[in-house]
């Protein structure tokens, strides 16, 4: 016959054009695909980059869907724990939980109680300039120190004369309270140690004032540079400057005491009704708990009729504000800022260091009253 016969195979004839190869007569008969031919290619990747399986743990189908959250999930929480641990990172828990303990105290949250905090906060002011502020400030705290107190003095004064008194030049400092106040440096990078620890002034403080006008909250600019500091003092003695301006103002606002010396003459008793009238204002306004310590007589002259009549005003009008400590004149006051010490330290057993002394048994004890 011409025409294609059926094989003798029982296979179907070839279509053109060419498939994939036949079916062998024992293919057929097992059932079974042939084998696909594997890429070596593949192999090769395979066996060099396998990543590492991560072994689940084994649950029973016959365990309740509770069961199994839980076993599945207790690895990573151990996992969580002791990487949070070596990481140094917080668990939720953690994270969840209040941010201090009830009662803690924040950073310098202590400086508006002083119940709670170790520094008690002395300012010395007068408007009137020449009456030893700068002299008391500074030998009162050393006083202070010699009873085994730990001290700072904070000198507000744009002169610089408590820095100058303890052999610093305010000229050559790096930073001084004008960078604390103004451009709010820690002040801690303003400190000195001498005699006692002192923070440093400098020209720059007299423009301190404009520049702290624009500020929010400019009254307060030295309380809050004191709070990183106040729990390091029993002390802090503040020097201000001869006027009741923007710096005496932040002084005042962060004491719990003032000092008022006072020259035994009568325009220099003059100054403190309008002292009390600016300490009024500053307690309904910034600080309730400022007070008066007392009022020190400087300078005094006993030789003088008029020395002795200004002190009998004084205590006519202030009563128990007085202190009962006189500070006399005497020529070491004037010697000893030259030698670049106090006066306790120039001349440790003259009259002038038991004046400061006695000074400062008197305010340890009780104060003025």
């Amino acid at each position: 016959m011409n025409g294609h016969e059926p094989s003798t195979n029982g296979h179907a004839p070839e279509r053109e054009p060419v498939t994939p190869e036949p079916v062998t007569d024992s293919e057929v008969s097992t059932g079974e695909a042939p084998e696909a031919e594997e890429s070596p290619a593949v192999d090769e990747i395979s066996s060099v980059d396998e990543t590492p399986t991560v072994e689940e743990p084994e649950i029973d189908e016959t365990s309740t869907i509770e069961e199994a959250i839980e076993a599945s999930s207790a690895p990573a929480a151990e996992k969580t724990a002791s990487d949070s641990e070596e990481d140094g990172r917080i668990t939720a828990t953690d994270a969840l939980a209040p941010s201090r303990r009830p009662g803690a105290k924040m950073p310098g949250a202590a400086i508006g109680d002083e119940s709670e905090r170790r520094a008690k906060i002395i300012s010395f002011a007068n408007q009137k300039g020449g009456v030893a502020k700068t002299t008391t400030t500074l030998n009162l705290a050393v006083a202070f120190a010699e009873s085994g107190h730990d001290v700072l003095c904070v000198d507000l004064d744009p002169q610089g004369n408590l820095t100058m008194s303890q052999g610093i030049d305010p000229d050559k400092v790096d930073a001084s309270m004008y960078d604390v106040l103004v451009d709010h440096i820690p002040i801690r990078e303003v400190i000195h140690e001498r005699e006692i620890d002192i923070a440093v002034a400098s020209i720059d403080l007299a423009g301190a004032e404009i520049a702290m006008s624009m500020q929010i909250g400019r009254e307060r600019s030295l309380e809050k540079a004191l709070s990183a500091v106040i729990d390091d003092y029993d002390f802090v003695c503040i020097d201000t400057p001869p006027s009741l301006g923007l710096l005496t103002v932040n002084a005042l606002t962060a004491s719990d005491k003032v000092i008022v010396p006072v020259q035994c003459e009568y325009l220099s008793m003059r100054g403190l009704v309008q002292l009390q009238n600016t300490l009024e204002m500053i307690r309904e306004n910034l600080n309730p708990r400022v007070r008066i310590e007392g009022i020190l007589p400087t300078m005094l002259d006993s030789r003088t009729v008029h020395a002795k009549e200004a002190v009998e005003i004084l205590e006519e009008n202030f009563g128990e504000l007085v202190f009962k400590s006189r500070i006399r004149k005497a020529i070491k006051f004037a010697e000893a800022p030259v030698r670049g010490a106090s006066v306790l330290k120039y001349d440790p057993k003259g009259n002038a260091a038991s004046y400061y002394r006695a000074l400062a048994q008197e305010v340890l004890t009780n104060g003025a009253s």
